[in-house]
């Protein structure tokens, strides 16, 4: 069995940061992959993002329109919903007991024991 690649730990995680990345405000497809990479998430594709963005959009998470290019092509751009706003509270809590879980299973065992 191989280990777990970053890339499959960013597809379970990519609907939680791409919430996350609208919270300030709305961004279009394009720009919210550009957060992500600032965050230096491994390479995330674009391609790999839009089913995301359309599954969120599909669970009223977040709102999708069309806004007219500056001297291009429109774009669609995505901001959060009430509801999204609710689920991104939610999950950003979770996330962080998550993570607390999991770097207390991954500490040496002097360290566990100490607690």
């Amino acid at each position: 069995m191989s280990e777990p690649s970053e890339a499959e730990w960013l597809r379970g995680a990519l609907p939680f940061l791409a919430l996350l990345t609208l919270r300030d405000g709305a961004l279009h497809g394009y720009a919210i992959a550009q957060r992500l990479e600032e965050l230096s998430l491994f390479g995330l594709k674009v391609g790999t993002l839009y089913p995301v963005l359309n599954r969120l959009e599909s669970q009223d998470l977040v709102r999708a329109e069309w806004v007219a290019g500056d001297g291009g092509p429109g774009r669609k751009q995505y901001a959060l919903t009430d509801a999204g706003r609710t689920r991104l509270d939610s999950m950003s809590d979770a996330w962080g007991d998550f993570a607390s879980r999991v770097a207390a299973a991954i500490a040496p065992t002097t360290t566990r024991s100490t607690r």
